[in-house]
């Protein structure tokens, strides 16, 4: 059974009126390679006629978003002529590459009628080689998602990249990245065989379990160490984890504001390029 390493709270980082905490980085962890960033926004209630989510448009290069709508929707554009609205239970998969702008904006329905949102933002490097690949973007709704269930129901696996138990995820990434959301009734029990060499990223969103003998609760980030291939879930109360595995790519990561390259002069020539025109023009 893999050990823990150090648990990591996210931290509260309020986005305008949107209440969001961030789990990676904080202080106490920087990255979890190839996991660079999670944004949590959310849970709130929206009243009718607000402003929705405040992300308009804005570049990224060298990595990708992947996105988790537990509630609400959100609205999608980009300049490689991606637009979609995706709701509770869908995900958006946005691989920058080379480099775009998109805007992240709640639905016109959602900002007329409000209602509950809660949405998840993973940030996932790119390997070198791959960093400037042609950029794509992926909307899927929840039906689109592929669910594994196990424990007589009580545990609920919702494929979104690589392979769980024999189930192809939704989305086939450049990476060899496993992503999912895990659902867990009170007293439900999973066990999973996640190869020693890969990086764990294991958040709760939600709830109260036990991961391999210790126990977490909601906006905890469990960091394991690299000595074992086996993974023990016991809930506690009803819980959503955010669960995903790699291998790390072991390579320099230089970040700077909406772009993650490999050293200061490529970070340099990103700016240069978007500042030029070169990821392309916003409609609005």
């Amino acid at each position: 059974m893999r050990t823990i390493k150090q648990q990591h709270r996210a931290v509260s980082a309020p986005i305008a009126d949107l209440i969001t905490y961030r789990a990676l980085p904080t202080q106490s962890v920087e990255h979890l390679d190839p996991f660079l960033f999670l944004n949590h926004h959310g849970p709130q209630h929206y009243s009718p006629n607000n402003r929705g989510l405040p992300f308009g448009p804005h570049p990224h290069r060298g990595f990708e978003t992947v996105t988790f709508i537990l509630a609400g929707d959100i609205m999608h554009q980009d300049t490689g002529g991606h637009e979609s609205i995706i709701e509770a239970g869908g995900i958006q998969w946005m691989t920058a590459g080379s480099g775009l702008i998109h805007a992240e904006v709640s639905s016109p329905a959602f900002k007329r009628t409000g209602g509950d949102l809660e949405i998840l933002q993973l940030w996932v490097n790119l390997p070198a080689k791959d960093k400037l690949t042609a950029p794509r973007y992926i909307g899927l709704q929840e039906p689109e998602i592929p669910t594994v269930t196990l424990d007589e129901g009580r545990a609920q696996i919702h494929a979104v990249s690589g392979e769980w138990g024999g189930t192809k995820g939704a989305v086939q990434p450049l990476a060899d990245i496993q992503l999912a959301t895990i659902n867990l009734q009170a007293g439900g029990k999973l066990d999973l065989i996640i190869p020693a060499d890969h990086t764990i990223f294991f958040y709760t969103i939600r709830g109260k379990l036990r991961v391999n003998g210790q126990e977490t609760e909601a906006l905890r980030l469990t960091e394991f160490n690299y000595d074992g291939d086996d993974l023990h879930l016991e809930a506690h109360t009803d819980a959503v984890v955010l669960l995903g595995h790699a291998k790390p790519f072991e390579e320099p990561i230089v970040a700077y504001g909406p772009f993650v390259m490999n050293t200061q002069e490529e970070i340099q020539q990103a700016y240069r390029e978007y500042q030029a025109g070169k990821f392309g023009t916003w409609k609005s």
